[in-house]
C-alpha cells in the first residue's frame, strides 16, 4: 500500500525514526509499550531506506511504501539531502522505530508516544 507522504513524518537522529499517520498496515503491527524509551524490536518486520522510496515490509503481504522524497523530514530545510540524511543515520543505526498512529501528532512528545496506548510498531531492522 503506498502511504500519503503527507501522513508521515521522518525523525532524524541517533535513533532514527518514522512516524506514519493512518497507515493500512496499523492494525498488522503489536502495540508500543516503551516506558523509560526502550523500544521493543518488531519481530517479523523491516525497513528499507531510500532516497526516492521507504518500503516498511511486515510478514505475508503485510508493509507500506512511502515516496521519500516527497516526505517530511523532521527539522529539515525541505532539500533532498534531509532525506539523505535520514537514510544515512538508519544505515548507523542498523534500523529505525517505526511507529503508526490514527494520525500525526502536532507535536512530537516521545513519552506519549511511546507510552499513550495508541502507538503501534518498534523498532525494525533495515534491509540493505
Amino acid at each position: 500500500m503506498l502511504m500519503p507522504p503527507e501522513n508521515t513524518l521522518f525523525v532524524p537522529g541517533t535513533t532514527p525514526a518514522l512516524l506514519l499517520g493512518g497507515a493500512p498496515v496499523h492494525a498488522d503491527l503489536p502495540t508500543v509499550a516503551a516506558p523509560g524509551g526502550t523500544v521493543p524490536v518488531c519481530e517479523g518486520w523491516s525497513v528499507v531506506p531510500r532516497l526516492t522510496l521507504c518500503v516498511v515490509d511486515g510478514p505475508g503481504d503485510a508493509g507500506c511504501v512511502v515516496p521519500a522524497l516527497m516526505a517530511p523530514v523532521f527539522g529539515g530545510s525541505g532539500s533532498p539531502d534531509d532525506m539523505v540524511g535520514w537514510c544515512e543515520d538508519v544505515e548507523r543505526a542498523g534500523g529505525a522505530v517505526v511507529l503508526s498512529l490514527p494520525e500525526l501528532p502536532e507535536a512530537l512528545d516521545w513519552e506519549s508516544l511511546l507510552t499513550g496506548g495508541a502507538a503501534r510498531g518498534g523498532f525494525m531492522a533495515a534491509l540493505g
